[in-house]
This record gives structure tokens, C-alpha cells and sequence, in this order.
């Protein structure tokens, strides 16, 4: 009789959702999940029964059978849970961010190697319909030599609760970059399938931030908007913008473009919502035509079903430490072009 991958989740805000997608694994048994807010542990916790629910994942690594666990709580405990977690000798799934800096990341990733065990970084923008189907196009050359990409996530108005863990750059290890620009970034260079990179040259904007701090008296310590070039080695650039607050149009815009030598693809947001649109452009007889695919057939994998078959099948996740890894170098480097006010170099 095959036996279940028994999954704890830590974490049961963006946890839930992890949660609920291990409850949807026909591989998967969810037998624990944790919070350290006592009052949404009890709001939520009984939505999974019979998983047991535990204050501490301390308690819960010590009376728990667990294989594997998914780390879904404030950015600067994604390092120190994934190692412990690491340490009792389970496989992990992170919540993005990997981490709160490169460094932190690649602690996370030395770990997860010298213990053998699955390290996955919840990237979910790579797991829709629609980005699927481009990463296939893109795969299959029909962009021809990428050398230009532009990638944004812009809110007009978009703070996720001022004065909480995400204004605390102690805690968050940044804004709006961090937290929304991660996906978009991720989604670009995964499309580009991941070039060197050579430099960055950066700005972040406070002003409406600190407006927000004086008016409601919280804390407030990370910008409201970022703006990057990034280049590669091979010459191609990537343009990132990404804001919680700005006095625009839409209230949540999201782009990434991908355009090569052959062709351009499209990945946005309908209106301001959560669902997305395609489009490819290619030169066919002498013109410039822009087609709209139909996507048939099933959805994708989720990523928790994603992580529990690499743990059943014993392969890479797809979306690994490395890339992780990749990511923070990007956003580490773009923070430090913005407080140098200067082009800097990543190794």
C-alpha cells in the first residue's frame, strides 16, 4: 500500500492556501498545521481537520511523523523555519520570498544540498495557464534571441496594512520589491530562462510611504516604488517596476514583456483583477501580427501537487533553491543600487 507524504504547514495566513492545495493532493496527507496568533489558529485551524493544530512548529516537528513541511509566515522567519525545518530532515516548501537577502538564501540553499532534501520556492505566478503556455513558446525559440524584457507589478493603491511585519524593513527586508516585484521578476527571467546577470542600476521612492507614516503614526520604513535596469551578460536588459502606492491610473497592473528577434510575448492582468491574458507577436509575409492563443485542456499542477510528486518521484523541483537564489542576488542588488545611487555589479 503506497504510502501518503505526511505534510505540515506553518503559517496559516498565505498558509491556508497551501493548506487547502495539500487537502486537493491525492499523495498527500496533511497531518499538522501551526500558527503562532493563537486566535487565527483557532479561526482557522478547524477548516483542516483532523490535522492537529500546534502553537509552536517546534512541538509540532517533535510529535509529528512529518516528510515534509510548507514555511508560509513573515519574510525574515523563511531562513531560520526552512533550517530548522531542514535539520529535523524535512523537505521544504517556501513561501516567497526565499528569503530576506541573498545571503539568508543561500544558507537555505547550502542546507537543503548537504541534507539531500527538496527546497521549493513558492513562485506561483509560473504555475498559471497562461505563463505556461508562453514558457513553452519561449522554449521553443520562437521569440529568436531574447534581448529586451520589461516587467512590472504597479498598485496605485495597494499597502498591505501599515504598521504590520510588511512596513518593518527590519522584518520584510523591503516594500513593495520584495513583496510584488519578487513574482514579476521571477516570471521574466524564468521565461528567459535565467542569464547572467551583469549589473544593476536602481532607484526606490519614499515619499508616499512617509506620508502614510506621519498620517497614521505606524511604522512605515520601505518604499513605496522601485525602478530597475538590470543587465545581462549576453546584452540583453530587463526593466522592473513595481509600487504598493502611486497616484496612477489602475489600481493593480501587472505586465511582464519578453521581446527576441523573432517575436514578442504579452503575460498581463485583466482590468485589476487576477486573471490573465496572452498575446505573441510574430512577422508573418512581410507583417507585424499579433495572435491571442486559446488554451485548451487541463489546468496546470498546483504547487503544493507539484512538490509533493517531486518528493514522490525523487526529482528537482521546478522552481528551485537555485532560482531562489538567483532572485534575491536581482533584489539585493537593486536596493543597493538604490541606496549607492550608482550602477553596481552582481557576482
Amino acid at each position: 500500500m503506497k504510502t501518503k507524504v505526511r505534510v505540515g504547514v506553518i503559517g496559516l495566513g498565505m498558509g491556508r492556501n497551501h493548506a487547502r492545495g495539500y487537502r486537493e493532493c491525492p499523495d498527500a496527507e496533511l497531518v499538522a498545521v501551526c500558527d503562532i496568533d493563537p486566535k487565527r489558529l483557532a479561526e482557522r485551524s478547524g477548516e483542516f481537520a483532523p490535522a492537529r493544530a500546534y502553537l509552536r512548529y517546534e512541538e509540532m516537528f517533535e510529535k509529528e511523523k512529518l516528510d515534509a513541511v510548507s514555511v508560509a509566515v513573515p519574510n525574515d522567519l523563511h531562513c531560520p523555519i526552512t533550517c530548522d525545518a531542514l535539520e529535523a530532515g524535512l523537505h521544504v516548501l517556501c513561501e516567497k520570498p526565499m528569503a530576506t537577502s541573498a545571503a539568508e538564501a543561500k544558507r537555505m540553499r547550502d542546507l537543503a544540498r548537504r541534507k539531500r532534501l527538496k527546497l521549493m520556492i513558492h513562485f506561483n505566478c509560473r504555475w498559471g495557464r497562461e505563463a505556461r503556455a508562453l514558457k513553452e513558446i519561449v522554449d521553443a525559440g520562437e521569440l529568436g534571441k531574447i534581448y529586451w524584457a520589461r516587467t512590472r507589478w504597479l498598485r496605485s493603491r495597494g499597502f498591505p496594512g501599515i504598521g504590520t511585519w510588511f512596513t518593518d524593513r527590519r522584518r520584510s527586508g523591503g516594500g513593495p520589491l520584495i513583496d510584488l516585484g519578487v513574482h514579476r521578476v521571477d516570471l521574466a527571467v524564468w521565461l528567459m530562462d535565467f542569464p547572467k546577470v551583469d549589473t544593476v542600476s536602481a532607484a526606490t521612492y519614499h515619499h508616499l510611504s512617509k506620508k502614510a507614516a506621519r498620517r497614521t503614526r505606524k511604522t512605515c520604513t520601505v518604499e513605496d516604488l522601485a525602478t530597475a535596469l538590470v543587465r545581462f551578460k549576453d546584452g540583453a536588459t530587463l526593466s522592473v517596476e513595481v509600487s504598493w502606492d502611486l497616484n496612477g491610473e489602475r489600481l493593480e497592473d501587472q505586465l511582464t514583456e519578453i521581446y527576441g528577434t523573432e517575436g514578442g510575448i504579452v503575460h498581463r492582468n485583466i482590468g485589476d483583477g487576477y486573471e490573465y491574458e496572452v498575446r505573441l507577436f510574430r512577422e508573418m509575409h512581410g507583417r507585424l501580427v499579433s495572435v491571442t492563443p486559446k488554451l485548451y485542456g487541463p489546468k496546470p499542477q498546483t504547487t503544493m501537487a507539484h512538490f509533493i510528486e517531486c518528493i514522490v518521484k525523487d526529482k528537482e523541483p521546478e522552481a528551485t533553491a537555485d532560482h531562489g537564489l538567483y532572485v534575491m542576488k536581482i533584489l539585493d542588488a537593486i536596493y543597493a543600487s538604490a541606496a549607492k545611487s550608482r550602477e553596481v555589479k552582481v557576482s
